[in-house]
This record gives C-alpha cells, structure tokens and sequence, in this order.
C-alpha cells in the first residue's frame, strides 16, 4: 500500500450524449480543479467523454472518429498536470481503428476506459459484462472484453496499485476477482447506472458485497443529469474492504468527491446523507425536466393547467426545475369545469408567479357539435364528445408550442398511461410526459411532500378534492377506474413484477378488478406507443423497458 496517502477524486459530471467537444472540456476542468487540490487520480464515470446511453450514434463511424480524436485532445491538454493520472470512459473501435464499413453480424465497438497520464494512454480496460435487461441495450452495440481477449486491467498510482471495472462488471464476481490476481489493491469502478426508487441503496449493498468478497476497498464514480427519460442520481460514493461506507457524494448534482486512500487501505471521505423517497423523486423529476429542455434548446414549458392534481404538480415541478419565468400556464375550461377548478388553478399559479391565461373551449366545443350533428343525430353522448373536448385542448397547446417554441409538458400519470384513461392528441399531445412513470397514489404523495418543504405551493383543495377528468357533468376517475390505491397496487404486480392474474387473484384482489385492469393494460398498449417519453422513476417504466406486441391475444 503507499505511503503517504493517495488522494482519489471522483468526478461526478452531467454530460451530454453527443456533445463530444463540451464533455471533453468538461473533463479538462475537473482534472485541473482536482490537481490543484493535489488529487493523484481523477476517475470519470462510464462513457463520460460521448455521453451514456449514445444508442445508435454508436454505429456511425464518424461518431467513433470523434471520441478518438477528443480523447487524444484530452490526452495532451492534461499533459502538464505532473503527477495526476485520469481514468476516462469512452467508446474504442472493436480493433482499435474505426472500421469505414459496418459489418452488421457483430457490434461496432467496445466499452472502454483509459487511464491518461503525462500526456499519453497508458491504460486501456473494456467491460466484460453487457447488461442487457431494463433499459439496457449493450449486446447492440459492444463486444466485450472477455471475448475480444482483453485481461483486467491494474495501474499503479503512488505505489497504489488499482484495478479497473465498468459498471457491470463489478456486479459480478469474475471481473473483480481477476483485477485482484492481477494484484490490485483498490477497486475503481466507472458508472452510468439510471435511478430508479432503491436503487441507491441497492447499488451500495452490492458493491459492500463485492469489497468484502474480494476484500479491497472500493470506489464508485457515477454520472448526474438527464437523458431523455432517464435519470442519473450522482451520489458516488466509497466502501472499505469490509463493506462500510467511506464516502457518499450529493445525489443529483455535480460534485468533485475526493478521498484519501492511506498506507493500510482505509478510505476516508465525507458522507451526504441519502435523502427520503419523495426527496429523491423530486429531485429526478426536477433534474429530468431541467436536461431534458436545457439540453435540447427550449426555452421554456406550456402547461395546460386544469385545476387537478396532475397538472398541479407537473406545474410545481417545472418551476423547481426551470424558474417561474420560463413556464406559462394555460386554464383552458370546459361547459363541465366546475368554478373551484379554474379557483383553484389561478391560485396556484398566483402562488408560484408564473404566466396564467384562460381560453374557453366552449365556442371551439360548440362548434365542433355542430359540425358532426347531422352524423350524431339521434346517438347519445359518449367518449367521443370527451375526447373532443381533451384534442381541442391539445391543439390549443401545440399552437402556442409552435408558435413561441416552448414544450408542452403532458400531466398523464402512471395509471392513467396504463389504463388508458387519456386521450390521443389530446391530454397526451406535448413534447415531455414528466409524471408519466409516476403513479397516481405516489402523485398525492409527491404533492404533501412539496407542500411540506416550506410554503404551500399547491392549493390543499387540489390534494384533497376527488380527481375528475371534467368531461361530463360531476365526472369522477372512479366512475370509470377502480379505486386508485387498488389500481396502483394491481398494476404494480402486474406491470413492475411481472405476476400473473392468477397470483395477482391469490394476494386477494377481487378477479373483476385484476381483470379489469389487465384488460385495459393490454388493450392501450396502441396509445402508449404513442406518447411522448417521459422521466423513469421506477425500475420498470412504459418506456425502453416496456416492450409489448400491441397484437397479441395472449391474456394470463
């Protein structure tokens, strides 16, 4: 072990993916802000130089070409930090150039992090273990390591000697096991892994696992930001070789986590504290909303605002996330809107600041009965007079998109996308479903938690009053859904944990509500395929890990 110390910074960085140039530079200024705070080795998180996941950028030639050649500008501009050695995540080329044809029977690249020091690449590891599970897609794109017959990597830093892994890898026994015959002494794993609630604790738990099996301390650099509709939570963090917490840096920010490494193998490092449920999914949603609009350009969110509780909080979130300047607020009220509704909704957006504007529908409603009378004569009204109403509203909105450039941000909630219970190109038109992964008991939750951090943004009549949709006269979701917490249950063994109706029945649901919300489950799974992406908070989303034939007769 060295001596003195060794000092190791984990650099917990919001990149872009694609922004090859800007993350390049923001790896130069974390490793010159860590040298001057005499850090010896800087460690990135997994493919921090293209940004995670690229997806198929991955299977152009030219992306490749431009992560080879920001990595050798990395290489010398870091040349003159004496003494500091930088672990760098990135894609390679499977043999080590980039092919200028495709060949379609095997992934274009590998996985790769590369330890830079005085102005060269003295290391290069690549993952051995591809994920391909939840949202992951890595057997598309990478060869692993193992099979292009690259060994573990181990470098020395001041006597130290430390061994290399990538995510995955240090989720499974082999890879660090063989970083320890190699002769390592600390584990350094680089990480993109996408929140979802737990998975905090979850990640620590096994990391203490592999430290006490391999019994080498550990270190664990993870990502920040959003990306499209995944999160990434930050707090990277640190173990002992039995498995106790060294170090744990803030979730959902980016931070410079240094920590001592001393003669005997201890870390020591400072430890942010993991902040309750809620607290954490907030903070996601307010990070997904934030890179999701900051990253792609727009220059502020549209919010149909309707006196419910879901647009009340996609409303109190954007604002967290944005600032009250950049969001505007529609009331857009309906011959069914009930007074206290558009009350309610002015009062929140007075208690916030943000724009607020009310546009009848009625003359709009009107004249769309009028247009299709002669077709409807003599039919009752139904869904079709509701689902007019819910377009003519989304049509509203996406004229003021197109017209000024801001997002619509839909306000549709887990439950509602699972069963279906919104309307296409209607309450589902916009650019970014921010609650889409959010159910409707955990909605009422986020709502009383945000109320509790200081002043009461949400109007307490929004939480308490029963949700209505406010198509029909004194319309309520339970005229048409079972009660919220027996839905949410329902779809969260069914949906999340994959049981079957049988199972779900034997848990002691009633078969007509188990029934009920599988069959809708299944039979909207045409309108999910339509709506916008929307921030993952669970660890099964309607998203990248969802993927259901819309045909299909199968039912259990």
């Amino acid at each position: 072990m060295p001596s003195p110390s060794v000092k190791v910074a984990l650099a917990q960085i919001n990149v872009t993916v694609g922004d090859l140039a800007g993350n390049a530079d923001r790896i130069i200024a974390q490793a010159r802000q860590a040298h001057a705070a005499g850090v010896d080795l800087v460690v990135t998180p997994e493919l921090a130089l293209c940004g995670y996941p690229p997806e198929d950028l991955l299977l152009r030639p030219a992306f490749l070409t431009g992560c080879e050649e920001q990595l050798a500008r990395i290489s010398t501009a870091l040349a003159d930090l004496q003494g500091l050695q930088v672990v760098v995540g990135h894609p390679m080329a499977r043999d080590g150039s980039v092919a200028r044809e495709r060949s379609w029977s095997l992934p274009p690249c590998l996985n790769a992090a590369s330890v830079i020091a005085g102005g060269r690449i003295t290391h290069t590891y690549a993952k051995r273990e591809l994920p391909n599970y939840q949202v992951f897609d890595e057997r598309r794109y990478f060869y692993s390591g193992r099979d292009a017959g690259l060994g573990p990597v181990v470098f020395d830093v001041r006597g130290l000697k430390v061994g290399l892994l990538i995510c995955e890898d240090a989720w499974f026994e082999e890879p660090a096991a063989a970083a320890r015959a190699a002769g390592a002494e600390l584990l350094c794993v680089v990480n993109a892994s996408p929140f979802h609630v737990g998975k905090v604790a979850e990640r620590e738990e096994r990391m203490a696992e592999r430290a006490q099996a391999t019994g080498l301390p550990l270190v664990y650099a993870h990502l920040v930001g959003g990306q499209d509709e995944m999160v990434f939570d930050g707090a990277s963090f640190a173990v002992q070789a039995d498995g106790t917490l060294a170090a744990r840096a803030a979730m959902f920010e980016e931070a410079l986590a240094i920590i001592d490494v001393d003669a005997s193998g201890r870390l020591r490092g400072d430890i942010a504290p993991e902040p309750e449920m809620e607290a954490q999914v907030w903070q996601a949603l307010v990070t997904g909303v934030r890179d999701y609009l900051g990253k792609n350009g727009f220059p502020g969110a549209l919010i149909g605002l309707s006196g419910g509780i879901d647009s009340a909080l996609v409303l109190a979130i954007a604002v967290d996330a944005l600032g009250a300047d950049k969001v505007r607020t529609v009331m857009m009220p309906s011959p069914y809107t009930a007074d206290i509704s558009w009350i309610d909704a002015r009062d929140m957006a007075e208690r916030l600041g943000v724009r607020y504007d009310e546009k009848s529908i009625v003359p709009m409603f009107d004249a769309f009965n009028g247009a299709l009378a002669d077709e409807f004569q003599g039919l009752p009204l139904d869904a079709t007079e509701e689902n007019i109403q819910a377009r003519i509203r989304g049509t509203l909105l996406m004229a003021l998109s197109n017209k000024f450039g801001s997002i619509v941000l839909t306000t549709g909630n887990k439950s509602e996308m699972a069963t279906g219970y919104c309307t296409l190109y209607g309450d589902m038109a916009g650019g970014f479903a921010v609650i889409k992964d959010v159910a409707k008991t955990l909605v009422f939750r986020l709502a009383r938690w945000r109320n509790a951090q200081g002043a009461e943004v949400i109007p307490d009549r929004i939480i308490t009053r029963p949700p209505s949709a406010e198509l029909r006269p004194d319309q309520k979701d339970e005229d048409s859904l079972p009660p919220y917490p027996v839905l949410d249950a329902i779809l969260a063994l069914y949906m999340e944990q994959d049981q079957s109706i049988a199972e779900i029945v034997a848990a002691g649901f009633k078969p007509e509500d188990v029934e009920r919300v599988t069959r809708l489950i299944k039979i909207n799974e045409y309108k999910r395929r339509q709506a916008p992406v929307g921030i993952r908070i669970t660890h099964r989303g309607f998203g990248r890990d969802w993927r259901y034939p819309i045909t299909s007769k199968f039912r259990a």
